[in-house]
């Protein structure tokens, strides 16, 4: 479980640092900033060359300008360069255009101050320095995040800056000298493009060394993900990237009059983010198994964590098929089931039932943080259960609660003392004929962005003996903690006597919010009683469906899948820390290197 919290962490650093380069401002208020900026840029540098009222209507006229300029300018970058370009529509286009101005802004304000206390000619050097910082922005900037192709690239770094400074050079005529103005420019173009490339070429180093791809490249594609949706070239490296091997997939199917219920538990985690590699596979799994078979599904967690993540949707489509083609072929002619048992510890709550030969086991430290589960666990508990004769097993992360750090020796200790005395309990019991009942609701106020998946809610209620056991599954990551508790508590008021709250965790929904941990658990921002009160609507078609049921169980092994794998996918998500830490020392002695060399021309010319 370390291991993967450790992934989990990365991945959510990773996930926050992008996430920080879309929180801009509206595109009203970019153009609000900007005209600010401009006016603020327009009236000082104008009164240094006209010291008197005309200097200031001049200034006002000057800021008027820039800011009609920057306002075309963007719609020319829209409309001509940027119009097939995924990431950069209107509102980044102008908060760009914001950037370059407040970069701008001090070397306007310093030169006017300069000129006053020294030399006019102070005025139109740092306003050329301006000029070359932002090109060195822009080029940095729009090569790392657009994709529109080298000359669009090139045209929109160059030209709004070329634009922007052609609007200050008829306060030069009789101060600067004309060659002097062209011999730096020629330089300020060779700097640029030298300082800018080396910096990204040493950005890209670190990507090269470690995963055998530009770093800015995946940059880039997980731009192209992030705002367009596009999961391809985030994919593709993945798939470069991943490992084969050959997947367990665990189906337990109930027939129960014409309809079936299963519960598929793959061996494959539902991640990384949003629509990238296996995130969506629990509705997609769903969804196929429900529209080819007629009946409900549930896809619970396993034991694993995100180097089980599939590296594209084509390999989970490939699990889907395989799983819905085996699905329909197990046989479901067993009758009875023992009552639910739950142990609970100081720290572990495990719940055993089993179905004919089958045993279907939750794992939960709720309310304490319960997060990605190793597989290895599953592997001991296996033998366990081996030697009280059962020899098939379904293992279930519950996933149910996320409330700080959790101790790892502590949690597995409590899980396996707990499971152990579980499985030991439910062994011991006779096994009785048993009614199952299903159904789904999807909540219509709630999505990827609240924090619930495509597949909603399924509650899977179960009838041994007269007790009633409900099993009910958000399509979700994880769960704020208490919510669980609250769930149960009011399922007990609808005659169900116990039962198990589960999550999917689908990463679907990771990667869409803003927020710091880059997705909402379910219940964060959703309303709780709402919540119970479809947990409630599920539960009662569920149990107005309850008849006799047989059960059926297949373990199906997929064979050749490519998953991310554990080196692979630290190294991806450690890589943007690095890359980070890189971009800050480079920038550190680079830049100031480059100002220096334009301030050693300004001086000669």
């Amino acid at each position: 479980m370390s291991t993967s919290d450790s992934f989990n962490q990365y991945l959510d650093k990773a996930v926050r640092h992008y996430a920080s380069l879309f929180t801009l401002p509206s595109y009203r208020k970019s153009l609000a900033f900007s005209a600010v900026v401009c006016l603020a840029m327009g009236l000082p540098y104008t009164f240094v060359f006209y010291r008197s009222i005309l200097g200031l209507i001049g200034g006002l006229a000057l800021g008027v300008t820039l800011f009609t300029l920057t306002v075309l300018l963007n719609y020319f970058l829209r409309l001509c360069i940027f119009v097939k370009d995924p990431v950069y529509d209107l509102r980044r286009i102008a908060a760009l255009s914001l950037s370059c101005w407040i970069l701008w802004l001090p070397f306007v304000l310093i030169g006017s101050v300069a000129a006053v206390l020294f030399n006019v000619t102070w005025a139109v050097k740092l306003c050329l320095l301006g000029f070359s910082a932002v090109l060195i922005f822009r080029l940095i900037v729009l090569y790392v995040t657009s994709s529109s192709g080298t000359m669009r690239f090139l045209a929109a770094s160059i030209i709004p800056p070329l634009v922007f400074l052609a609007s200050f050079t008829f306060l030069w005529l009789d101060v600067a000298s004309l060659f002097g103005v062209l011999v730096f420019l020629l330089c300020a173009f060779c700097t640029a493009f030298i300082s800018s490339f080396l910096f990204i070429a040493l950005l890209n180093n670190v990507g090269n060394k470690a995963v055998g791809f530009p770093s800015l490249s995946i940059f880039r594609a997980f731009l192209l993900n992030w705002i367009a949706d596009l999961n391809a070239p985030f994919e593709g490296f993945l798939e470069k990237l991943g490992v084969e091997r050959s997947l367990d997939v665990s189906i337990l199917r109930f027939n129960k009059g014409d309809r079936s219920i299963f519960v598929i538990v793959p061996s494959v985690h539902p991640g990384p983010f949003k629509n990238v590699g296996s995130s969506l596979l629990p509705s997609m799994l769903k969804g196929d198994i429900e529209r080819e078979l007629d009946g409900v599904a549930c896809v619970p967690l396993g034991l694993l964590g995100h180097d089980y993540d599939l590296t594209s949707q084509v390999e989970s489509q490939k699990i889907v098929e395989y799983v819905v083609k085996s699905a329909a072929t197990v046989k479901a002619d067993v009758d009875k089931a023992t009552r639910f048992v739950k142990v609970q510890n100081e720290l572990a709550t495990v719940c055993c039932q089993i179905f004919g030969e089958t045993v279907l086991l939750t794992l939960s430290l709720a309310p304490k943080t319960t997060e990605d589960l190793p597989p290895e666990l599953g592997f001991i508990l296996q033998r366990k259960a081996e030697k009280l004769g059962l020899k098939n097993c379904v293992f279930v992360n519950a996933h149910n609660s996320i409330d700080g750090a959790v101790d790892l020796k502590d949690a597995l200790d409590a899980l396996e003392s707990a499971a152990a005395l579980c499985l030991e309990k439910a062994a011991s019991l006779d096994k009785l004929p048993f009614k199952v009942g299903a159904a789904t609701v999807k909540p219509k106020e709630y999505g990827l962005s609240d924090g619930m998946g495509l597949g909603g809610i399924t509650v899977v209620v179960v009838e041994v003996g007269g007790q009633k056991t409900a099993y009910v599954v958000f399509d979700g990551n994880n769960m704020v903690s208490g919510l669980r508790e609250k769930i149960l508590s009011a399922l007990v008021s609808m005659g169900i006597h116990d039962g198990e709250i589960l999550t999917t965790d689908t990463h679907s929904v990771n990667a869409v919010t803003l927020n710091a941990r880059g997705y909402h658990p379910i219940g964060e921002v959703m309303n709780h009683e709402k919540l119970i009160d479809y947990v409630n609507e599920a539960t009662r078609v569920a149990l107005a469906s309850l008849s006799p049921a047989k059960v059926g169980f297949r373990c199906i092994k997929v064979p050749r899948v490519k998953v991310i794998g554990r080196e692979a996918l630290e190294k991806l998500c450690v890589l943007t820390d690095v890359v980070i830490q890189r971009a800050k020392k480079a920038a550190a002695l680079l830049f100031p290197a480059t100002f220096l060399l334009l301030m050693l021309v300004l001086l000669w010319v």
